[in-house]
C-alpha cells in the first residue's frame, strides 16, 4: 500500500494536491473555532454557494483567471453576511440562507443558459463536490494557494488576542477600545479567501465540513480557546492527509473522502470526551 502511494507521489499533480489540501485544511481549522463560537459556523456553506455563483459568472465571461472575479465577490458577500447577521431585522441564519440559496440558483441557471460544455452535469458535480479539480491544479495555482495560506496563518497569529476577544465578548471588546467591527471585517475577508481556496479541495457543498468538524471535535476534548485551536489545526491536517491518502489509493472522490475522515475522527473525539468526562467525575 505504501509502495503504491509513493509511486503516485512521483506525479507532480499528486504532490500539488497534497500540499494544497493540507494548507487549506490548516487554514479552515484556525478560523473554524472562531466561527463556531460566534454562531456563524454555517457561513462556510453560504459563502461556498456564493463562490459557485461567481464561478458560473466567470465561466460565462470566459475569464482565464477566474479567481479575479470569484475572490472579490465572495469577500463582499462575507462582509455583508457578518454585517447583516447583526441586524435585528435579518438574523444571521436567515441572511446566510437567503444569500447562499440565491447565489446557488443563479449560478446553476447561468451555467445552463450560457454553457458551451458538452458535459454540464459533470462540470457542476465536480464544482459542487470537488471530485477532480484538486488533481488538475497548475504550479501557478499551487503557489497562489501557498502564499494565501501563509498570509492567513500569519494574520491569525498576529491578531490572535484580538480575535480571541472579539470571539468571546464583542461588547466588552468595544468597551475596552478594540475595533470589533474592523476585526470582524478581517475575519470575514480571511474566511472568504479560505472558502475560495477550498472549492478546489472539497467542492462547494462540502466546504463547511472543513470549518465545523475540526472545531467541534476539539471542543469535545479541550476547553481552552488555545488548546481547541491547536488541536483543531492538528486534527484537520491529519484528516485531510488520511482522506487524500485513501482517495489516491482507492480512487474515491477526494472531497467526500476527506469529509468522511473528519466525521469518523469526530465520533472518536466524542467517545474520548465522554470517557474523560466519566473519569473526571
Amino acid at each position: 500500500m505504501l509502495e503504491k502511494f509513493f509511486m503516485y507521489l512521483q506525479y507532480p499533480f499528486v504532490r500539488y494536491a497534497l500540499i494544497v489540501g493540507i494548507l487549506i485544511a490548516l487554514c479552515s481549522s484556525l478560523l473554524g473555532v472562531t466561527l463556531v463560537l460566534k454562531r456563524f459556523s454555517y457561513i462556510g456553506d453560504g459563502l461556498s454557494h456564493v463562490a459557485f455563483g461567481a464561478l458560473a459568472i466567470a465561466s460565462v465571461l470566459n475569464l482565464t483567471n477566474k479567481m479575479v472575479l470569484i475572490l472579490p465577490i465572495t469577500v463582499i458577500c462575507a462582509v455583508l453576511l457578518l454585517h447583516t447577521g447583526q441586524n435585528a431585522k435579518i438574523k444571521g441564519d436567515a441572511a446566510i440562507a437567503m444569500i447562499s440559496v440565491g447565489a446557488l440558483a443563479f449560478g446553476y441557471l447561468l451555467m445552463n443558459i450560457f454553457s458551451t460544455s458538452s458535459n454540464l452535469s459533470g462540470d457542476v458535480c465536480s464544482t459542487l463536490f470537488g471530485s477532480t479539480s484538486i488533481l488538475t491544479l497548475t504550479q501557478k495555482e499551487v503557489w497562489i494557494c501557498i502564499v494565501l495560506s501563509i498570509a492567513v496563518v500569519i494574520i491569525f497569529i498576529l491578531f490572535y488576542n484580538k480575535i480571541f476577544a472579539v470571539t468571546f465578548d464583542e461588547n466588552f471588546s468595544k468597551a475596552t477600545g478594540t475595533n470589533a467591527g474592523g476585526y470582524n471585517l478581517l475575519i470575514a475577508i480571511v474566511i472568504a479567501v479560505i472558502i475560495v481556496l477550498a472549492m478546489n479541495l472539497v467542492g462547494s457543498l462540502l466546504i463547511s465540513a472543513l470549518v465545523i468538524f475540526p472545531a467541534l471535535s476539539a471542543m469535545r476534548i479541550f476547553r481552552s480557546f488555545k488548546s481547541v485551536t491547536i488541536f483543531s489545526a492538528i486534527f484537520s491536517v491529519i484528516c485531510a492527509f488520511i482522506g487524500m491518502f485513501i482517495s489516491i489509493l482507492a480512487g474515491t472522490p477526494v472531497g467526500s473522502t476527506i469529509v468522511a475522515a473528519d466525521v469518523v475522527a469526530f465520533l472518536i473525539c466524542c467517545l474520548v470526551g465522554t470517557i474523560r468526562g466519566g473519569i473526571s467525575k
